[in-house]
């Protein structure tokens, strides 16, 4: 459980957050400039200037009126800043070994982000992808009690995030250590985290479940377009007659995505599927090329801009297993599409990719 309750003053206006986060994974969402680096800067010790109260995994990190402010290096908080900060003059292995709290934290961390080829490499050396993975191991080595995270994956290009993003996943799954991640990516939001903190101008503007602040300003106009369904899951079989790799998600939906051998039987993937390639029906559909088609419900709508965005839910799915869909407000129309109207989505296994 993370306790925020600070203020700190900034050049256009002061940061107030006031929150209790529960544990797990919380993605920070806004507009540039709205104070989310500056909040993890904040928990980290970084800002000399901030007031308030911190408390992390009940260790008060902050308390002003107590006299209460631990420095960064006590605080065990493991940073990655968006530029990776890794020390140029040392090698792949001594940047992980920096700060390590024993060889056991050491050797999981590089055998969970798979770094031990790059070991005796210098960063200048590593590619974008590659350095993300370094800094997040070099955090995790450490052992902290909170990781804190700001877009790891913003200056990657796709295939660079897409190969990222698992690894991501892994550490939340596999350590189990809260993290704070920001993020200006709604798919990302929902992949990683199931609660989002929105902020606007150094205010929490909402805070909740990533797919229920869809409809809240700050993210859902430009941020919206493109949303990526991304959903966990394990490869169950592959179908090289029908060219077809079936993964199995979330819900116990099983995915069809264009054949890749080589992902094992039993290897854990993320099934990525945008919300403009779903196809949404009213009546079972006939004789379409989509390999992949479900029946549910309409469990939300809400307009982003000039189209129209709902959240569709499996039948009998569980908790976490609604899709998003991205559609025009006169398909919706001619559909006379509600909540709670039944329907099926369809997806063609090309527009599926595997992370």
């Amino acid at each position: 459980m993370i306790d925020l309750d600070l203020e700190l003053p900034l050049s256009g206006f002061t940061l107030r957050v006031a929150a209790r986060l529960p544990d797990g994974a919380t993605t920070v969402m806004g507009p540039s400039g709205s104070g989310k680096t500056s909040l993890l800067e904040a928990v980290c010790g970084l800002r000399p200037r901030v007031r308030g109260r911190i408390v992390v995994d009940g260790e008060t990190l902050l308390d002003s009126t107590r006299g209460v402010c631990l420095p960064p290096e006590t605080r065990r908080l493991g940073y990655v800043p968006q530029d990776a900060g890794l020390f140029p003059h040392l090698t792949v292995a001594a940047n992980v070994r920096f700060g390590a709290r024993g060889d056991e934290g050491l050797e999981a961390a590089l055998s969970t982000l798979e770094i031990r080829p790059l070991l005796e490499r210098h960063p200048a050396s590593l590619s974008g992808g590659e350095k993300q993975r370094v800094a997040l191991a070099r955090a995790l080595a450490t052992r902290p009690r909170l990781l804190l995270l700001d877009e790891p994956l913003a200056s990657l290009d796709l295939g660079l995030r897409d190969r990222i993003l698992p690894y991501l996943l892994r550490v939340r799954d596999d350590w189990k250590i809260p993290m704070l991640y920001v993020t200006h990516n709604p798919g990302e939001a929902v992949a990683v985290s199931r609660h989002t903190l929105l902020l606007r101008d150094g205010q929490v503007e909402a805070s909740g479940q990533p797919l229920d602040l869809l409809a809240a300003s700050a993210s859902s106009r430009s941020e919206a377009l493109g949303f990526e369904n991304l959903f966990p899951g394990r490869v169950v079989e592959h179908d090289e007659e029908g060219g077809v790799t079936l993964v199995e998600v979330t819900g116990g939906l099983r995915v069809a995505a264009p054949l890749q051998l080589e992902r094992a039987v039993g290897a854990v993937v993320t099934v990525a599927i945008r919300g403009e390639d779903v196809l949404i029906a009213i009546e079972p559909p006939h004789g379409l090329s989509a390999r992949n088609v479900y029946e549910g419900r309409v469990a939300w709508i809400g307009r982003n801009g000039p189209d129209v965005t709902l959240r569709f839910v499996p039948l009998k799915a569980p908790a976490g297993s609604e899709w998003v869909v991205r559609l025009t407000p006169a398909a919706m129309a001619s559909l006379r599409l509600a909540v709670n109207t039944p329907v099926f989505i369809a997806v063609k296994s090309h527009s599926v990719r595997l992370l």
